[in-house]
């Protein structure tokens, strides 16, 4: 006869699509657990936390206590001590022990006149458990159990023997679990730190020469490693450094038909030169580029590649493995479309073809490849083209073997499909944040991504700007703009990047009421003077070291908005959970004209004294005033749009 359950596990936390998909941690840090727990009747009960390694077979366990006794609701939490993927379960019994114990308090406590009955109960109690328990332990408890049968056992001294702390930790330990119930086993990713804090720099190699007379090669952006660990970026994000195809390749401005000199979109991947294992020529080598990410680590900083899932119409797979792409009815290969735009220059590959194990097979050693040559992060494009079952294969199959290894999302498109990418194991994942440059609109896009939940697998990296998107806010609103945007993308995420020319103000799009920029190296080769008049290159350190200073930055789901008087005037705040470093941002959204405002601070969310004063500091302009809950903010963008503000005690 089957035994009835009498406890009930319910609303397990983390937990994500019912356990479907893996929350997101970061190594080091422990995994908090919570969960509803209850019996039926008045029997006391037991909760711990089991966790493993996933593939293990090694099991811990800890305790959960309960935390709201009239919700029934427990917590608890378990270390997360290596990079990789665990899984827990919730575990929960009754403690028969427990129950006696309180039920002998009760009857001691009114004078009851069956206390020996009872103690003999107890007495039964502990030396089953006694049983279980080896050579000092077990003693114990027998101690214990033969004192509560010893006539004349006054009921103070049995309850002070049976409550014992040691006794009741041993009867915890080594009493059996005979109706204990576990809760179906939850996944947690537990990622390495870059996996939530970064600066991220985008470039393109060909445009790194310091000859405006050729195109630059992988040896000069190895050059520039050394003015970008100055900048104080973590990350050097390359696009495509594959072959390039010929036929159909765009010219300048994504002109339709390239000049005999134009080098074409790196996104067009393969010809005569290899495909995507191979490395355009006129970049250099295999060799430039290991030795480009050998130096990259030496100095700190970490290799991000855009591996392109697609093909120009020379990439070898066309001639050797036709049955990896979509066909017309005529039997020639596809090129992409969204019309009624072409891009004859790319096909794409069908993911669902007859063929289609081999060709996942080939994308992961494609993966691996890099992997090999020091790419430790993958920024891919387009991934919601593809099938999403085949990125958790391709992602799990790689973390499995290489847990250090991230994966960024580029993935512009419906929420739903951002979400479900970020869900099934996508580390990163590129937002809106570009289109969000008003109060409102980033207080509710800031407040989604922090708030709603989507915090448990869903981190944000905000590029203020990208090859393709130079936003009409940046096109207006000149250097101010540059840095306004740079401080909200820099402080608000702990993973921002920006692309080549940000720093100079790079504003003019190639038409009116267009994102793309005019001259635009997907395109063509461009050469930069990186100290030209107007830069913002100081400023862009600064944050860069403010970040790195300051803890409280590099963390997001502590972020506050701050009250203000103002529409023009963002203001925020950010914390560690010990209060020891808090950080308060306040950012004139307007690039054009000045504005002022009050801003509430509330001191006691921010581990400040209740109506008192605190030192502002500013570590912009490195000025410092007394501030408390009410404070006046003006803020002139020709001067200097933002305050960057750490509290000092």
């Amino acid at each position: 006869m089957t035994r009835e359950q009498h406890i009930v596990i319910d609303a397990v936390e983390p937990s994500l699509g019912c356990g479907r998909y893996p929350v997101k941690r970061i190594v080091g840090e422990p995994c908090r657990v919570r969960a509803t727990i209850f019996r039926d009747g008045p029997d006391a009960i037991r909760a711990a936390v089991t966790w493993w390694r996933d593939g293990g077979e090694a099991r811990n366990e800890a305790p959960l206590e309960p935390v709201n006794p009239g919700l029934d609701r427990w917590e608890g939490q378990f270390p997360l001590e290596e990079n990789g993927r665990y899984r827990f379960s919730l575990v929960a019994w009754t403690d028969p022990y427990a129950t006696w114990v309180d039920e002998l308090r009760r009857r001691v406590e009114g004078g009851s006149t069956d206390i020996p009955s009872a103690l003999v109960e107890g007495a039964k109690l502990l030396e089953a458990a006694a049983a279980r328990g080896p050579g000092a332990d077990g003693a114990r408890l027998s101690s214990v159990g033969r004192d509560l049968r010893r006539p004349g056992l006054a009921p103070g001294q049995a309850y002070a023997a049976a409550s014992a702390a040691d006794v009741v930790d041993l009867m915890r330990r080594l009493q059996a679990r005979d109706d204990a119930v576990t809760s179906d086993p939850l996944e947690v990713v537990a990622d390495r730190p870059r996996a939530r804090v970064g600066a991220w720099y985008e470039l393109f190699p060909r445009s790194q020469s310091p000859d405006p007379s050729r195109g630059g090669t992988l040896r000069d952006a190895e050059a520039r490693l050394d003015d970008l660990h100055d900048l104080g970026f973590d990350v050097v994000y390359l696009p495509p450094v594959h072959p390039i195809g010929f036929t159909h390749r765009k010219g300048r401005n994504n002109a339709l038909h390239a000049g005999p000199t134009d080098p074409g979109s790196p996104w067009a991947v393969g010809n005569q030169h290899g495909g995507h294992e191979a490395i355009e020529p006129s970049l250099g080598t295999v060799a430039d580029f290991e030795r480009f990410c050998r130096r990259a680590h030496t100095l700190g900083m970490e290799v991000a590649l855009d591996l392109a899932v697609q093909c120009s119409p020379d990439h070898p797979w066309v001639h050797d493995h036709p049955e990896w792409f979509y066909r017309r009815p005529d039997g020639t290969i596809k090129y992409a479309e969204n019309p009624p735009k072409k891009y004859e220059d790319i096909h794409p590959l069908n993911f669902d073809c007859d063929a289609r194990a081999a060709l996942w097979k080939e994308m992961r050693r494609l993966f691996q490849v890099w992997i090999d040559r020091g790419v430790t992060l993958f920024r891919v494009d387009n991934p919601h083209t593809k099938p999403v079952r085949f990125w958790r294969w391709l992602i799990e199959d790689i973390q499995a073997r290489h847990p250090e290894v991230l994966f960024l999302a580029e993935a512009f498109t419906r929420p739903p499909m951002m979400k479900e990418l970020a869900r099934i194991g996508f580390t990163q994942s590129y937002t809106y944040f570009t289109w969000r440059n008003g109060k409102r609109e980033l207080v509710d896009y800031l407040t989604e991504l922090t708030q709603s939940g989507m915090q448990e697998y869903f981190r944000p990296n905000f590029f203020a700007n990208t090859p393709d998107i130079l936003h009409e806010y940046l096109q207006r609103g000149d250097r101010p703009a540059f840095k306004v945007r740079l401080t909200l993308a820099a402080t608000l995420s702990p993973s921002y990047g920006i692309y080549s020319g940000f720093e100079l103000c790079e504003n003019v799009a190639v038409r009116a009421g267009s994102e793309e920029y005019l001259d635009s190296e997907k395109y063509e080769v461009r050469h930069r003077d990186w100290r030209a008049p107007g830069n913002i290159r100081d400023y862009v350190r600064l944050v860069n070291r403010i970040r790195r200073d300051h803890p409280a930055l590099q963390e997001f789901t502590n972020l506050r908005f701050l009250p203000t008087d103002s529409e023009h005037i963002l203001c925020y705040a950010k914390a560690t959970a010990d209060r020891a470093d808090v950080v308060i941002v306040s950012v004139n959204l307007d690039p054009f004209a000045a504005h002022e405002c009050m801003v509430r601070v509330p001191l006691e969310e921010l581990g400040l004294p209740s109506g008192g004063r605190f030192v502002a500091h500013d570590l912009v302009s490195d000025q410092r005033w007394g501030w408390n809950s009410f404070n006046y903010v003006r803020l002139d963008p020709a001067i200097e749009p933002a305050h960057i503000i750490a509290v000092e005690r």
